[in-house]
């Protein structure tokens, strides 16, 4: 067992003790949090650590970094806080100390299919600038250079006198392009081909339900809409004429009177163009991006090449390069181009941008482009982007709050991180980090571990101190702190070969692999070496594959894990045939739901700029149904006190006796096998913790009908004491003549795989290639790879 090793920072250890500069937290209840008192050093490290779903992200995103903003917020006037969102104040006794929160979270960047990596971290704007003053033809402002602002020409007006004192007017002198967006594609660098058999059933009329797009129900407003418009309900759409058809699929708005309101019809595909592909895939509802990827297929723009840009926009160049050449290119290499160029007109705008582009390769983002779209980003990578524009702040005395910044990150990457997190404490800020990496926790000038278990089992802080006392500490972090994997002693054999050949999505190069099946495969490689591509590019979408990947679960306050996994549907049949009954009076979202409060189980009151107020509602007691529906049982229970069990309690219950159901027992195995044993079935997923959701989905999607499993980092969120877990989780998995593949940077995962597939070796242009195939002591034998060198270095060898 080797020993974990911290960094040059136990001088400022020393301080914590300093009771002058601290962030007091008494009384702290939110979420699990049981009455919490804390007190955390002002301009250290702090990182918060614990089991997943032990009370550290209420602690620290939901009670410290929350009312921080809160306070913030309430220092504007009543007139600017109205256009603000309204925040409650944190269930918590008292907070002294507070600072500026900044919170740095693994949120996606927004579903704006707009919106860039270029876009979101100022870059596209300082190039935008450059290009006005240096590129060449000049062409007009920075937002010539925009494909978001609409190309318009405005002509210059020169007035002439001639001889005899005649003027000449309205003579053009120039014109000047406002706006840089390709007209053909509006800026979005793709263009839409429509399957029109997915938008209708040509046998059908209108009446009939012959348009099949979600929503479009001929039984409301949309009906008299289209009657209003004068189409004839009644003839089936095959009858339609030219006109007709045209009118129906692509008509401009046009103003109709329907039963006296004044309404406006547009043809079916301009409306699914602005109210549904206005919004980035990922964003979508389920129903509706099924809708879309079935009836839309999208192409590279053929007039802009994909560039979003206008014709005027890409024919101004500096050095033989137009704006879309430089956003596509890697920014390592751009900043390298940026960094040759000189020009004393701009010195300062250079001066910016070479700064911001070394930043993300500072930050391990060096293998992006400006142009990649910034919904495409995984949590990390959104995480470290938006991180950027906090290095170079001059502002000091702030508290930074992360949110595992080291997730996606290669052990390689951890220490470049490490250094990042550093530099911000020394400038005089307070870092909060929420973590479970050792590599990371060894930084830290303090720790506050959390626990001792999950939900109701956790929200107690176990210990507080340095991480020397940490490691000698009986609490179950300091136990598994220096958990080390062995390797094994034998690997299983494969059962066949799943063939990838000449793979060259993004960075690939022509990539020729054999992927095992039937044994636990796991793909390793530094973030940006070509792990996804390969997968989602040559594995993804072949029969009998499921991909779990690191994608955000959706749902608002009323959707829980009984919701979300569908468990609730096996339990209101089993309630329903007990007792003789409709199944929707066991859905707090339909008619058994509490008239007061909707089936929420809370009142919301609303007090114009000041916090809207949360309480719990009488007549239910936030149960959420009608009392008469909570007096038929199953098993001796009523379904507000099933859906208050833990899936542990859950399984017990439907596993035997009257209750026993046993569709309900098989997702509740699902979600025990996750290590989900501890959630309630009717807690908010708004209230579930990162790893809590990652693992949620894990379950749901391993219902799936397939025999390769694709997990994309799996140990995202786990405590150390958890990975162990789900190590016995994959091993069932492949026991039952399935194949796993796994892409981690775990040692313990690469550490516990029958092969790993290893790319590199470096990142972008740098990667893309196989650097090793073998077992995991081939790999630590070897050392031929980064990765080999840290799965050596983590077993000891």
């Amino acid at each position: 067992m080797r020993t974990a090793t911290t960094t040059g920072t136990q001088p400022h250890a020393a301080h914590v003790a300093d009771t002058h500069d601290l962030i007091r937290v008494q009384g702290a209840r939110v979420n699990n949090l049981k009455d919490v008192a804390v007190e955390i050093p002002k301009r250290r490290l702090t990182v918060f650590t614990g089991v997943s779903g032990s009370g550290k992200s209420s602690l620290v995103f939901a009670t410290i970094a929350a009312e921080s903003q809160r306070l913030i917020n309430e220092t504007y006037s009543a007139f600017v806080q109205g256009f603000m969102p309204t925040l409650s104040r944190p269930e918590v006794d008292l907070l002294e100390g507070l600072t500026t929160a900044i919170i740095v979270d693994q949120e996606r960047m927004g579903a704006n299919p707009r919106s860039t990596v270029g876009t979101a971290t100022d870059a596209n704007a300082m190039l935008r600038i450059l290009f006005s003053r240096l590129g060449t033809p000049h062409i007009g402002p920075p937002t010539a250079f925009s494909f978001n602002v609409p190309t318009r020409k405005a002509s210059g007006v020169m007035s002439t006198e001639k001889a005899g004192g005649r003027v000449e007017k309205n003579v053009v002198r120039d014109v000047v392009y406002m706006g840089g967006m390709c007209p053909r594609c509006e800026g979005m660098g793709s263009v839409s081909d429509f399957d029109l058999t997915a938008l209708y059933d040509e046998g059908k009329s209108l009446a009939e339900g012959a348009l099949t797009i979600p929503g479009y129900s001929m039984d409301g407003w949309y009906g008299r809409i289209f009657s209003g418009a004068g189409f004839d309900m009644d003839k089936p759409i095959a009858k339609y004429t030219k006109k007709e058809m045209h009118d129906l699929l692509y008509k401009e708005p046009t103003k109709i009177k329907v039963e006296g309101i004044n309404l406006t019809y547009e043809g079916v595909i301009p409306k699914i163009q602005k109210s549904m592909l206005s919004k980035d895939v990922d964003a979508m509802q389920p129903h509706i991006r099924a809708f879309v990827e079935r009836a839309i297929t999208f192409q590279p723009c053929p007039e802009c090449a994909g560039t979003r840009l206008s014709p005027e926009a890409r024919s101004s160049k500096i050095q033989g390069k137009n704006i879309a050449d430089l956003c596509a290119m890697q920014i390592s290499d751009l900043a390298d181009w940026v960094r040759k160029l000189d020009e004393p007109s701009v010195a300062p705008l250079l001066a910016g941008l070479q700064h911001l582009l070394d930043s993300f390769s500072d930050i391990g983002l060096g293998y992006l482009s400006l142009d990649r779209p910034a919904g495409t980003l995984s949590g990390g990578e959104a995480q470290r982007t938006k991180m950027i524009r906090h290095l170079g702040s001059s502002l000091t005395d702030v508290t930074y709050v992360f949110d595992e910044p080291t997730i996606g990150l290669h052990p390689h990457d951890i220490e470049r991180m490490n250094g990042l997190l550093l530099q911000l404490r020394d400038k005089g800020n307070t870092v909060l980090v929420v973590e479970h990496k050792p590599e990371a926790i060894a930084i830290a000038d303090h720790v506050v571990d959390l626990g001792p278990g999950a939900g109701t089992e956790g929200g107690v802080v176990c210990f507080e101190g340095t991480v020397e006392q940490l490691r000698a500490s009986d609490t179950i972090t300091g136990r598994h702190l220096d958990d080390r994997a062995t390797l094994k002693g034998s690997v299983r054999p494969s059962s066949g070969a799943l063939e990838v050949r000449g793979a060259s999505t993004h960075n690939l190069q022509d990539v020729d692999v054999d992927v095992p099946l039937g044994v636990l495969c796991v793909l390793t490689g530094v973030a940006g070496s070509g792990k996804s591509s390969l997968i989602h590019g040559s594995v993804a979408g072949r029969e009998g594959v499921v991909v779990i990947d690191q994608g955000a679960i959706r749902g608002s306050r009323r959707s829980n894990p009984a919701t979300y996994t569908g468990l609730l549907e096996p339990i209101r049949k089993a309630f329903a045939k007990a007792n003789g009954v409709k199944p929707a009076l066991f859905s707090s979202n339909s008619e058994g739901a509490c008239p007061t409060c909707n089936g929420a189980g809370v009142i919301f009151t609303e007090l114009g700029v000041m916090a809207t107020v949360e309480s719990v509602c009488e007549e239910c007691e936030g149960r959420r149904f009608q009392a008469s529906v909570l007096e038929y049982t199953l098993g001796g229970r009523n379904i507000a006190e099933v859906l208050a069990m833990s899936v542990a309690q859950a399984q017990e219950f439907f596993g035997a006796g009257e209750a026993r159901t046993p569709a309900a027992h098989t997702i509740l195995d699902r979600l025990a096998d996750v290590g989900l044993g501890y959630l309630t079935l009717g807690q908010p997923l708004t209230t579930l913790s990162g790893g809590e959701r990652q693992r949620l989905k894990l379950a749901t999607q391993m219902a799936e009908k397939g025999n390769v499993y694709v997990l994309d980092e799996p140990t995202t969120g786990l405590h150390l004491a958890d990975v162990e877990q789900l190590l016995g989780l994959l091993d069932r998995l492949v026991d039952d003549e399935l194949s796993v593949i796994v892409i981690e940077h775990h040692q313990a995962v690469m550490a516990h795989a029958d092969w790993i597939i290893d790319l590199g070796p470096g990142a972008g242009h740098d990667g893309g290639r196989i650097v090793f195939e073998g077992t995991p002591a081939d790999l630590v034998a070897a050392r031929s790879t980064l990765t080999g060198e840290h799965l050596a270095a983590y077993v000891g060898s």
